[in-house]
Order: C-alpha cells, then structure tokens, then sequence
C-alpha cells in the first residue's frame, strides 16, 4: 500500500495552493555534484559581498587534500585495497573539523564539498574551526566488525599525517559512530605514545566524549524549527513534521519532536518510509530499527516512499538522509510550510530558487545542523582541558549558540532583502574572508 499527498484530519482543504515556480533565467544548469553546487552557493554569496577576486580564489580551493590506498585484511583471509580521502578546506580561523564517513557512494568532490560546508557553518556559529572532511569508499553494513575495525585503524594510521588536536579533529558522520571515532582515538594515541582523546569528537563518554554530543545535530534541529515556527504562529504541540531519514541525525530529531508534543507524521530510512496522519510513535520505531535493521517492518503506520514523503502537505519537512533531494525535478510539488535542511546538501541551488519564488521558509544546512559541531566544539575544549560538562550545561549551551546565530542570520536576511541560505552564507563567508585578509599571505 503507498500514500500520496494525503490531508489531516480536521485540516481546512481550502488551505490555498502553493504558487508554481520557474526556473530562473542565468541560472546554471543543475547538477547533482555537491562540490559544483557548494562553488555555485560560494560563488552567489561572493556577488554580493563583493568580494575580491583573488579571495574568491581562495575562498573556492581546499587547502590540502589527501587521498589514501590501503589494505584491509578480511576476515576470509583476502586483502581488499580500500580508497579513503581527508580534505581540509580552510584554517584560518581555527584547526579544521569534519567528519568521517563511510559509504560506497563517497567521492572526492563530495568529500570537498562538505568540507567547504563544514567551514560556512562553522563561522556562522562562530566557534573557531575551519573545514574539512573525510571519507573512505566502502559499504559498512556488508563488513564485520572486525574488518570495520581493521579498516578504521588502517585507514587512520594512513591520515595521521595530517590529523591532530591542533590541526584537524574528525568526528562521526554518515556510517561512522563512537566506535569509530574510538579506533581512530587509540590508534593516533598509540602512534603518539600517550592519550589523545582530543583527536576526535563524538567519542563514547567514557574515553573523552561529551554528555549531550551523540543527540547534538538532531537537538539542534528542533532548538531551530521552534525559532522558525514561532514566527508563522505556530506551537510545537501538535506541529505536523516529517523527516526524511532516521539515522544519528533524523531518528534524534524525530524522537525530540515526537517528545515536545510536536506529530511526527512520516518518517524514513535507506529502505523505506512510514506514515500515519494521526502521528507515529516514535519510540517504538527507534526501537523496531534498533531491533531489525529498519523502521519499514514496524506496523504502526502505511508505507511511504522516501520521496514522496517530501511532498507531504506538513508544516515541518526535515530532509535528513543525503544530498541533492530536493531538486529542479520535485521543488514544484514541495508542499511543507518550513524546511529544515538536516542533511548537508539536500537542496540544489536551483531548487532554492523555486522554494523561494513558492514563498517556503527554508532554513539552511550550514546553520540548521551546526548542533553537532558546536557540541563537538564543546567536547574538545573539555578534552584539552581534562574538565567535563554535565549535560544540561552542555544542551544549554549548544541551544544558546543555536538560537543566537538563527537571530544572527535572520537579521541578516531581514536587512539585505535574500533567503536564509544567502544570508547565512554572507555571515559565514564574510567571517572567513575577514580571517583570511587580516592573517594575509605567508610569506
């Protein structure tokens, strides 16, 4: 059974339809390459700053890239020769920081493109970290855990040129977790002779991580959808919301939505979705993930396809899976009142466009997500400092810097008349060009 576009119960169905959209003229044709659509955004916040030509070209090139072949022994006896990439996009301001992801569609213009993300967001949140990312080509779901192991340390020990407390700190991300950051701790450690447990963020507590960190992204998602919402009238009880993946970052915010009263209409994964008008529950589908490897085999709602779950007619639409799925191709049929990016790259810039001219409130990834890096931020200062946080402080912390940088980014879309995403992107790119002009060219 699937579902389309359906109504809530006791929703008005006169509610006027959303205008449709064109494609505006001089606009790129679009392209499903993060990295071209990660120029193309810096490209449109650098007319406007008018920013020198010469910084542009700074601005648009990583500082460092590295790729890495490695053998990994498997557990059949084989060795299989693995790819893996860490891109440092810019450390003016500060170390770089990203994360690190395994996923068999990884690249190296994906992995630049997030790290150049990585060094907007940071500077919109102002907390003093530069860009970088990091990937390895791989399916983790069809390796044992000892392999992930093996290839976790092997991989770390070929990136330990370049990595450090005070020049790059990777974190989790897509098909990484604790433990994964855990290997990359000791093996750096036992390379360095003593504990590092600065290294990485997103550690388990008991080594070095932070209270609060592994909830950070998807906290900081609903910290931002209730500034969003208060400016439509809206509540968060009974806000209808759909997330669009149901990983580290979609499954928290769900969850958190799902306990502020909000209604969780649809939510998906990798496999499929579910909906239910009435509202999910959330718990029982984390734990039918945890359980099964899926939400889909949960029978608490109708199955959805994870695309169609965009076009719901819901007042919130978190797209928290991958890049590049809101696009020229469906922007027309997007139905949702506010998006709230949670994914790095959901939407193209063309998309952006059409959202705009349609009148969706879309709030962008660069500032909607930057929870996790400013908890991340928060662990590594308690890491250098031996000196740990209760998880209160930490939330609290995190929600102040959120709240604080969504009114930053308003003001600033307010004042010169653009979307959130260039507004957001003339604070952060400003801040990074600024760095970059006082620091000057060495030598």
């Amino acid at each position: 059974m699937s579902v389309s576009f359906p109504l809530s119960r006791g929703r008005s169905t006169e509610r006027p339809k959303l205008p449709v959209a064109s494609i505006p003229e001089g606009m790129p044709r679009e392209s499903s390459n993060p990295y071209h659509n990660a120029l193309q955004q810096l490209e449109i916040a650098a007319r406007h700053l008018e920013l020198d030509p010469g910084l542009h070209e700074v601005l648009k090139s990583p500082e460092r890239e590295l790729t890495v072949r490695f053998p990994v022994k498997m557990d059949d006896g084989t060795t299989r020769i693995f790819t893996g990439y860490r891109v440092q996009h810019n450390i003016a301001r500060g170390p770089s920081k990203g994360g690190l992801r395994f996923s068999p569609q990884t690249d190296i213009d994906e992995v630049r493109a997030l790290s150049m993300w990585m060094t907007w967001k940071c500077a919109i949140v102002n907390i003093p970290f530069g860009g970088a990312k990091g990937g390895v080509v791989c399916d983790p779901k069809a390796l044992s855990l000892a392999e992930l192991e093996r290839l976790t340390r092997r991989y770390t020990s070929e990136i330990s040129i370049v990595i450090g407390p005070n020049t790059d700190i990777p974190a989790p991300d897509m098909g990484t977790n604790a433990q994964t950051m855990a290997w990359v701790m000791d093996t750096y450690s036992m390379t360095a002779g003593h504990t590092v447990p600065a290294v990485v963020t997103g550690k388990p507590v008991a080594i070095g991580g932070s209270e609060g960190r592994s909830d950070a992204t998807g906290r900081g998602i609903v910290c931002i959808a209730g500034e969003a919402i208060a400016e439509f009238g809206m509540k968060m009880e009974g806000l209808r919301v759909a997330v669009q993946g149901f990983g580290n970052v979609g499954g928290v915010a769900a969850r958190i939505f799902h306990e502020k009263g909000a209604k969780v209409v649809a939510v998906s994964d990798a496999i499929g979705g579910l909906y239910n008008e009435e509202g999910l529950d959330i718990p029982a589908l984390q734990e039918c993930a945890n359980r099964d490897g899926s939400l889909t085999k949960h029978t608490g709602g109708v199955p959805i396809d994870p695309r169609k779950l965009l076009e719901l007619e819901v007042d919130v639409l978190v797209p928290a899976a991958i890049e590049n799925q809101i696009t020229a191709e469906n922007a027309d049929r997007i139905q949702a009142k506010i998006v709230i990016e949670g994914a790095n790259g959901p939407t193209t810039p063309t998309a952006d466009s059409i959202l705009k001219q349609r009148g969706i409130f879309l709030v962008p990834d660069v500032l909607a997500n930057a929870g996790g890096v400013v908890v991340s931020y928060f662990e590594w200062v308690q890491d250098l400092q031996f000196f740990f946080w209760q998880e209160n402080e930490v939330n609290s912390r995190m929600e102040a810097i959120m709240r604080k940088s969504y009114a930053d980014v308003r003001q600033m879309s307010r004042n010169a008349g653009v979307d959130m995403r260039l507004a957001a992107y003339l604070i952060g790119v400003k801040r990074v060009a600024d760095a970059t002009t006082i620091r000057g060219i060495y030598p």
